[in-house]
């Protein structure tokens, strides 16, 4: 068999843009915007080096940074939880839906609209029944008038809205992935596990799931990371608000950066998170190898 040998000169030639183009794009403003995090700066005056002072403030002196993280990571872990569920459709999809291609693009169709469009609609569902709406008009119809609430201005419930519209939206992103993963794992397989007996969830369980690791860990990857640098949703729904109930990360840094004119602070915020997204990949990839090896 002839294998084709490419010179690494070549390989260079090809990379090499690609690679100066994402460096110039990804690391270079990180690095920026962690030196900007050394300044005490409104964005427009000159700058004064304050060292690491901002990191100071916002550890041990901001009053809304560390709920903001908190309510970032349960936002990052409850995009998750959507994910086993999706698995489980996919499977059930790929078994006995004829079509069901039609089926996954129908509930993927939420992925494709803007997130202003998505939060303006949720934001007329949870209106209060004196602006007419849906859900507490179902709610009192059915009677149930205890049940009907200000989902949106209630400090103890807003974050939870804002976590059931966002499983919502993505829930076809990532059935879409399980979807197409398990259409694409050999047939061959499953037509031999068949012959020995092994058919229905028991092939599941053992051919399916084990093959599918790599595939499940790009969704939770995408889900978890994606949900640390939640902004759009939260921005358009609450901005953060009542009482800085919904803030998270993201929308902490936007105030504080462009609302409170703290640019440098604002900066030290985005590094920080920069920093957990790069600490919690990590840890995903590692949880992963270890289970790719012990089912592989």
């Amino acid at each position: 068999m002839n294998v084709l040998k490419v010179p690494g000169r070549t390989i260079a030639v090809f990379v090499l843009p690609c690679l100066l183009l994402y460096v110039c794009l990804v690391f270079v403003p990180i690095l920026v915007s962690f030196y900007t995090g050394l300044l005490s700066w409104d964005g427009i005056a000159s700058a004064k080096f304050i060292g690491l002072d901002n990191f100071k403030n916002m550890f041990y002196h901001d009053p809304v940074f560390w709920p903001s993280v908190r309510r970032t990571l349960v936002y990052a872990v409850a995009s998750m939880l959507e994910i086993p569920l999706c698995l489980l459709m996919a499977i059930l999809l790929n078994r006995y839906v004829r079509r069901a291609n039609s089926l996954v693009s129908i509930y993927f169709t939420p992925v494709i609209l803007s997130v202003v469009i998505i939060g303006q609609l949720w934001k007329t569902i949870y209106n209060p029944t004196s602006m007419g709406g849906m859900l507490n008009g179902v709610l009192i119809s059915l009677g149930l008038p205890s049940w009907a609430h200000n989902w949106l201005t209630e400090p103890n419930i807003a974050m939870f809205c804002l976590y059931f519209v966002s499983l919502w939206q993505y829930f076809g992103y990532h059935l879409l992935i399980q979807f197409t993963g398990i259409q694409n794992l050999p047939s061959e397989i499953y037509e031999a596990a068949k012959i020995d007996g092994a058919d229905g969830f028991k092939a599941d369980r053992y051919i399916t799931l084990p093959l599918i690791v790599p595939i499940f860990k790009i969704s939770v990857v995408l889900a978890f990371i994606g949900s640390l640098q939640a902004f759009d949703l939260v921005m358009v729904m609450t901005g953060g608000g009542p009482a800085h109930a919904t803030d998270v990360i993201s929308t902490h840094m936007y105030n504080s950066s462009f609302l409170s004119m703290k640019y440098g602070y604002g900066s030290a915020i985005a590094t920080f998170l920069v920093i957990v997204c790069l600490i919690f990949t990590v840890i995903i990839n590692l949880i992963f190898s270890r289970i790719e090896k012990k089912v592989g």
